[in-house]
């Protein structure tokens, strides 16, 4: 699965990276590491890193602010990022999927565990390639919002919207649904490749970041609507 996909480390605990290196290269990923995120920008260009591992208790700057310097750089905003930090707030978890974090994993970590996100991860980026690939002439509006899968733009009103990778991945199912309603347990698994127990707030999360974005009042929405009990659906209207 890993077809040498090139992984970033960015961790400041050497014997952590250490550990994450050795396994990930027995796996066949490309792996580099740095442990400060100073020039991650830069770091992440020049490896051309294809997902980063990033701990979120470093020097000089921490993961939060490296998350969101990432997901709203133009090159980079859609690396996915896998959060590993001994911080097991759910405040802090909210936080980085907020920043555009794709997944985060609590310290201490399983090697396995680790190995079995990261190929998740680029199982579910290969299927959501695959289906705009199918889809990439078609374009959706609905009133004043614009949504081109092929170029994996959304516009409001002629402005393109900054969008996290995940927040894209959540319209393009949403609108390609043809109004079914999706359960959060059906949302996570189909949208970060597993389940996660106890995690269906991550799916809140991202479905009021998307409201804010292209609703036009997202305390009374009208495209993503919540159906009571269940989970969420697009209004086609």
């Amino acid at each position: 699965m890993s077809d040498n996909k090139r992984i970033l480390i960015v961790e400041d605990d050497a014997s952590i990276a250490e550990l994450l290196k050795y396994n990930l290269i027995k796996n066949n990923f490309n792996v580099d590491y740095v442990s400060h995120g100073l020039d991650i920008v830069e770091n992440v260009i020049q490896f051309n890193s294809e997902l980063i591992l990033l701990d979120l208790m470093l020097p000089e700057k921490d993961g939060f602010e490296i998350c969101k310097e990432l997901s709203e750089n133009e090159y980079t905003k859609d690396i996915p990022i896998i959060i590993l930090s001994s911080k097991s707030r759910e405040f802090d978890k909210v936080l980085a999927f907020e920043l555009g974090a794709d997944d985060y994993i609590c310290k201490p970590f399983s090697v396995k565990e680790i190995i079995a996100r990261i190929n998740a991860v680029f199982r579910r980026m290969q299927k959501l390639n695959s289906k705009v690939s199918m889809l990439e002439s078609k374009n959706f509006e609905f009133g004043d919002v614009k949504v081109d899968l092929k170029k994996r733009e959304v516009y409001k009103n002629g402005v393109k919207l900054e969008m996290t990778f995940k927040e894209f991945e959540l319209l393009a199912m949403l609108i390609k649904s043809d109004g079914r309603v999706f359960t959060r347990e059906y949302i996570l698994d189909s949208i970060w490749g597993y389940n996660y127990v106890g995690e269906t707030r991550t799916v809140d999360v991202h479905i009021r970041s998307l409201r804010k974005k292209i609703e036009d009042d997202d305390k009374n929405p009208i495209l993503i609507e919540t159906v009571r009990g269940i989970g969420y659906k697009f209004n086609f209207k």
